[in-house]
């Protein structure tokens, strides 16, 4: 394949910026090598945007003419050459203020010069920022290709051959492109601005950021110069920032969607915001306008409240289905529930309310009629008495408690507890005028000498007797708790 005619005349120094002509005035054959198309003074470098499988296949090409490394004499040669044209040596950095127009803006838009700024944020040599701003205003960036991820164009250095430079950019994910099609299509000012081929800083800082910032920017070249960027990358950021200048759809191009696809999408966007609005339009009622819902008015005031009803209602009955829960168990439930809503509207208080889970669960064993000993009152204990952490046995001991004498009777079987001196001392004497055998005390409780009868003191002032099996320590609520120990124990031996 012959070498392409790199000795064309490049634009003159002294020449203004050369205006970019559309995408449809370039060729499609155009391949961006600048033997196909020698720049001139009178004409542009022109922009090409490819498809991302058309351009890989375009980088292969074009790299196949580059060469991966010059000999070492040759690339001495340039970096001496390149030293001597800016006259300092090539690694010697320069102030960045020294840059030729650095305080003045370098494109005419404000999207175009902040894609300078991500470019002259991330050198920290002006020296090269300054060759290749000279280079792009002197036309020696030929054909630029953009393609989603990156744009390439080869740029003329002081060698014949010029050097194939590409810079690349992160394309947006689906995520990224959906919220920043929601932000365009929500205000139509946008879409009509981008039509105007106009860039609402309001859109490219919204909830995607559009434009690079610092270090997004990653250029490569094929030539010696180690910098970052080199000056031939320069060239093409800078070239970039003039396609930028005449059509903000190159950017987004770059960040992986082209104007036809974002302007059809934007369009059925748009539309189907149109058809919810008008169909929202015709739902809309009349309504009361602030001022007026916020004025200061008498209320009238609050019907009495209905009777209490007598007592409460039974609840529906409920069927049986296999898998289904157990009828019994739900109407119970429900008999509960509307026990207590009956008791908190005659009362304005709901006792239950403040029981723990495993009294709660106790209450709900104790008010199913029986001990636990039928099969739907031994499938109930099961079922509850692990919710709690109770064995079946110990929760059959609670309810018999609870039974017994309430929320205190519960407390009693589980609390030992040491009561002060008055009515607990004065149990023993009562006992034994009684003809009762002196009973052996602990903390709050009083245990006959033969270890079969028990009687507990409580917090509430009463007596709650209990039995067990003699030896065995297996104590069991029995009886009627009572505020007189012989009468309470009197009871028990009756029964």
């Amino acid at each position: 394949m012959p070498p392409p005619d790199l000795n064309a005349p490049l634009a003159s120094a002294g020449s203004a910026h050369p205006t970019v002509p559309p995408p449809s005035a370039t060729s499609p054959d155009t391949t961006g090598r600048p033997g196909d198309a020698a720049p001139s003074s009178q004409t542009a470098p022109s922009i090409q945007t490819t498809p991302p499988g058309k351009a890989a296949a375009l980088d292969d090409h074009a790299r196949s003419d580059t060469p991966d490394a010059a000999p070492a004499a040759e690339v001495a040669a340039e970096v001496a050459a390149e030293a001597g044209a800016s006259g300092r040596g090539s690694d010697t950095p320069r102030p960045r203020q020294d840059i030729p127009g650095a305080n003045s803006p370098f494109a005419r838009t404000w999207w175009g010069n902040a894609w300078v700024q991500a470019l002259e944020s991330q050198s920290m040599d002006a020296g090269r920022l300054a060759r290749g701003r000279a280079y792009e205003g002197q036309g020696q960036v030929a054909t630029v290709t953009v393609s989603p991820g990156q744009v390439i164009a080869y740029v003329q250095g002081s060698r014949p051959r010029p050097y194939r430079t590409r810079v690349q950019l992160r394309v947006l994910s689906d995520d990224e492109w959906e919220r920043f099609l929601t932000a365009a299509a929500e205000r139509p000012g946008h879409i009509a601005a981008l039509l105007d081929k106009e860039l609402p800083q309001s859109l490219a800082d919204g909830g995607v950021q559009l434009l690079p910032g610092r270090g997004e920017l990653r250029p490569s070249c094929s030539c010696p110069d180690s910098g970052h960027p080199c000056k031939h990358a320069a060239a093409l950021c800078y070239r970039t920032a003039r396609l930028l200048d005449e059509d903000p759809f190159v950017l987004l191009r770059l960040r992986g969607r082209t104007e036809r696809e974002l302007l059809d999408e934007l369009s059925r966007r748009n539309a189907t915001l149109a058809a919810r609005s008008a169909s929202g339009a015709a739902d809309r009622r009349p309504g009361v306008r602030a001022k007026q819902a916020f004025a200061p008015r008498t209320l009238p005031p609050l019907p009495p409240p209905l009777p209490v009803p007598a007592h409460p209602a039974s609840p529906p009955a409920y069927p049986a289905a296999d898998g289904g829960p157990d009828p019994i168990a739900l109407d119970q439930l429900a008999t509960d529930a509307a026990a207590r809503a009956h008791a908190l509207l005659a009362t304005g208080a709901d006792a239950v309310g403040e029981l723990t889970s495993r009294q709660d669960a106790v209450r709900i064993a104790a008010a199913r009629p029986g001990s636990g000993l039928t099969a739907s009152g031994r499938a109930l204990y099961e079922s509850l008495a692990p919710a709690v952490g109770l064995t079946p046995g110990e929760l059959a001991r609670a309810v018999a408690a609870w039974r017994q004498g309430g929320l205190e009777g519960l407390a009693v079987l589980d609390e030992p507890w040491d009561p002060p001196a008055g009515p607990f001392d004065q149990a023993r004497p009562a006992l034994l005028a009684a003809d009762f055998p002196a009973f052996r005390p602990w903390r709050n409780r009083l245990t006959h000498p033969r270890g079969h009868r028990q009687l507990r003191f409580g917090r509430d002032g009463r007596w709650y007797p209990y039995e067990s099996e003699a030896g065995r320590d297996d104590w069991w609520p029995r009886g009627t708790p009572d505020h007189d120990p012989v009468g309470a124990l009197t009871a028990l031996v009756g029964t």
